[in-house]
């Protein structure tokens, strides 16, 4: 047995190796072995994109789009869609895979206008970021973008979708996003996506306003 009071030793965790167990069109399943921090080594199930490019820092890109009208209050710009994962549908920012010779912002003002028909401004990209690093590698970048939406094409704007999407666009208010959410959740059966969930509690927490605590008598 080890002496309990000796140091443990420690190793620069790292990948061994990677087997395919099954793959799909757009999906592939591994068995990853690596070694821990302790310098054992363990395997892991590990889910992988058969579309990531070479040359892209992330797979994807999410949308954060700001609807800003006159005489309007900003609305965030969201899509219901259903996903054979959840068996429901879900509310999501829009999204999508970053195509070959894309950056992310490219990449998030042509699946904005593909799957709301809106028109934006990039004013903001987040560096990239993974999705759910216990099960998959898939990274993505968020982007903001502000839409004009006193601008001719966004009063009535027409989605570009390809065979065979289906997507509802959902507008929120900023100032009521969880709120509008919560209604939602209510009335129907819908799953929310965590990074959307995530950002209604962030501006709940910006836009939160303490009240005065009262003054102790002494």
């Amino acid at each position: 047995m080890s002496n309990p009071e000796e140091p443990k030793v420690t190793a620069a965790p790292h990948i061994v190796k990677e087997e395919p167990i099954a793959a799909g069109k757009w999906l592939q399943l591994e068995k990853t072995t690596y070694m821990d921090p302790s310098g054992n080594v363990r395997t892991w199930e590990t889910v992988k994109r058969t579309t990531r490019r070479a040359n892209t820092e992330a797979d994807g890109v999410g949308i954060i789009a700001l609807l800003k009208r006159t005489l309007h209050k900003d609305c965030v710009v969201m899509v219901k869609q259903f996903r054979p994962p959840m068996g429901c549908y879900t509310l999501e920012f829009p999204a999508g895979l970053i195509d070959e010779g894309e950056s992310a912002e490219v990449a998030a003002l042509r699946e904005l206008k593909e799957e709301t028909g809106y028109k934006g401004e990039v004013v903001g990209v987040t560096p990239v970021t993974c999705l759910d690093p216990g099960l998959s590698n898939c990274t993505t970048q968020m982007v903001m973008v502000n839409i004009n939406g006193d601008e001719g094409e966004n009063i009535n704007p027409t989605q570009q979708l390809g065979d065979p999407e289906f997507v509802e666009v959902v507008l929120l208010a900023l100032d009521e996003f969880q709120q509008k959410i919560d209604h939602l959740l209510e009335k129907e059966k819908i799953v929310v996506d965590a990074k959307v969930y995530i950002f209604a509690m962030g501006m709940v927490q910006a836009f939160f306003k303490p009240r005065e605590l009262p003054v102790l008598k002494q």
